[in-house]
């Protein structure tokens, strides 16, 4: 997902056997201008993936390097990392060597040139793809093809797209009355279990949350230092705090006391 002048995004949709020919290094005239000008979203296992590689918390990087707005759909709160807030360059990229932390861009980085986009349909979720033409770009003028296919694993992105997915279901989401899907309150627990997630491991290890709620073992386990299975468990989390769909791994106590079923957040 990304911020993108409409003049840029080509109007054809693509599939994932349409072809084309790119290919971006050094030797490009225009090389790492794509980085700089630009605003990106950023998804939860972006930014997972950008505080280990620079091993900073994930509170840290957000104040750092991002801010927050809200989705135009679901009314969700979407991190935002601007350009131009760094004197109009990525801060993660040099001009001569390129981009510091290639092997943990994001998402859309990855993608680039290619744009991609998802639609919530009856049979399901449909993500579809487009051609981003900047003028400025001369990798169209390579010699290297692909399918959107080829790009695609080429680009190491199918894992980014896999942890994102319930992500991207939820920006995509209207509350029940069309509106927002969360209130303040709510929105403010989305943002820290979906994007600060140092500060949501804390949650679930240091408050009552596991009095509150029932967590497996296994569950926990993996959970104290594994990253990736606190985000897979965060989603969980989320849409049954929201309402939106129920947990099979965390569930609420029942009985006096300890175990009482809600909490204040």
């Amino acid at each position: 997902m990304v911020d993108l002048n409409m003049q840029v995004v080509e109007p054809t949709q693509l599939s994932k056997d349409s072809r084309f020919k790119f290919r971006c290094h050094p030797g490009v005239s225009c090389f790492t201008e794509c980085c700089g000008k630009t605003t990106i979203i950023l998804t939860p296992y972006d930014i997972l993936r950008l505080k280990n590689r620079l091993r900073i918390p994930s509170g840290e990087f957000l104040a750092n390097y991002t801010r927050l707005e809200h989705h135009d759909k679901s009314g969700l709160p979407l991190v935002i990392m601007d350009m131009p807030r760094f004197e109009g360059r990525c801060p993660f990229v040099r001009p001569v060597s390129g981009c510091e932390v290639y092997t943990d861009r994001p998402a859309t980085c990855r993608y680039y040139p290619i744009g991609q986009g998802t639609l919530i349909t009856e049979e399901g979720v449909e993500e579809f793809f487009f051609f981003v033409r900047e003028p400025h770009c001369r990798g169209y003028e390579e010699d290297a093809e692909w399918s959107v296919a080829t790009w695609r694993a080429d680009q190491g992105v199918e894992k980014y797209d896999e942890m994102n997915l319930p992500w991207k279901t939820m920006m995509l989401r209207r509350g029940q009355d069309g509106g927002p899907v969360a209130d303040e309150r709510g929105n403010k627990l989305f943002a820290m279990v979906m994007y600060d997630l140092d500060q949501f491991r804390n949650f679930v290890f240091k408050s009552r949350f596991l009095q509150v709620f029932d967590v497996d073992d296994e569950v926990k386990e993996k959970i104290w230092d594994d990253d990736e299975e606190l985000l897979k468990f965060g989603y969980q989390y989320i849409k049954m705090a929201l309402k939106i769909e129920s947990a099979e791994t965390i569930q609420p106590r029942v009985g006096p006391g300890p175990g009482a079923t809600t909490m204040t957040f």
